[in-house]
């Protein structure tokens, strides 16, 4: 493994000419964006260029990968995986592919190298400031479609510039996304301002049963039974973990939804709090300030293990 500058990754890719993008597992903003970014972007620049069709996008980003996805890599291709931390966050589908991707772009401190080649800059909010950067060094110029994919991974990696993530660097690619046309009024308001009713009921439902812990810490369970009962879809639950959060006095919040192979974790923490910490017990790992992992037991296993790990971290 050797990371690499972002003129180093801009040389790399100048040198090749068709390339098979991967995306991470419960694909978010951030994958989706710099996914669909690079592959235009290379585009652009005279490569050919394809995102590999993630299983798990849902509706609210389907939009930006519409023209540009192939089931399956040509052997001809160079794979490179953007905002995917480690091997295990690979969609099964991706996971035969390991062995040959030959970059991999993200922005997480707790990750794991499985790649010959990265760029990992954890001082980025957002992959998809590195995956601008690293397009503009290759002389692309600023292109709307291009911008507006990578406005929608920084701003939903840092919940419209809201979180401790966001820098001057953040901004600064933000502006150069509405010099290049983007309408960002019009995609804040989709992404930030407008909820399902059944998000809604399910933020109720976490109010009514969430377990509040000593030191400004929270805990919440969702059974599978219950988001079925809401009729809840996966964009609604986009997110979702940051709700207890954003209660006044918590600084850290766990939540646990109940999956196929056990339960979900994700953690979100108040600057000064270590949100990895907590994941870090179960083998997880992501940002001081957003951190998740997979707990492989039942919903009330999880539970009473979570809220162990909780109390044992001292605030």
């Amino acid at each position: 493994m050797k990371n690499i500058s972002r003129l180093e990754a801009a040389r790399f890719l100048s040198e090749g000419d068709h390339f098979a993008i991967l995306s991470h597992r419960r694909p978010d903003g951030d994958t989706l964006g710099s996914a669909a970014a690079l592959c235009l972007g290379l585009r652009l620049l005279g490569k050919r260029a394809w995102v590999l069709e993630n299983p798990e996008i849902t509706t609210r980003f389907a939009w930006l990968h519409e023209g540009l996805t192939r089931k399956e890599p040509g052997p001809e291709d160079t794979l490179v995986s953007v905002d995917v931390a480690s091997p295990a966050m690979l969609p099964e589908i991706f996971q035969p592919y390991l062995g040959r991707i030959a970059l991999r772009i993200d922005h997480h401190a707790s990750a794991t190298s499985f790649t010959e080649l990265e760029v990992v800059d954890p001082d980025s909010a957002s992959c998809a400031e590195i995956v601008w950067d690293i397009l503009g060094a290759m002389g692309m110029e600023g292109s709307r479609e291009v911008a507006q994919a990578v406005y929608v991974g920084l701003s939903t990696d840092t919940g419209c510039f809201r979180f401790a993530n966001t820098t001057a660097h953040t901004f600064a690619t933000a502006a150069a996304c509405a010099q290049a046309g983007v309408d960002v009024y019009r995609i804040n308001q989709e992404l930030f301002e407008t909820n399902t009713l059944q998000k809604l009921q399910m933020q109720s439902w976490i109010v009514g049963n969430m377990k509040l812990l000593p030191g400004g810490k929270a805990l919440v369970a969702i059974p599978a039974s219950v988001e079925e009962k809401i009729g809840v879809t996966e964009d609604d639950m986009d997110n979702i973990s940051s709700f207890p959060r954003s209660i006044s006095g918590v600084r850290m919040a766990a939540t646990l939804r109940q999956v196929r192979d056990g339960a979900k974790l994700s953690v979100r923490a108040v600057p000064g709090v270590d949100a990895t910490v907590v994941a870090g017990v179960f083998g997880g790992g992501g940002h001081k300030g957003a951190a998740g992992a997979t707990l492989h037991m039942g919903l009330e296993d999880a539970a009473r293990a979570v809220e162990e790990a909780l109390v044992r971290y001292e605030i």
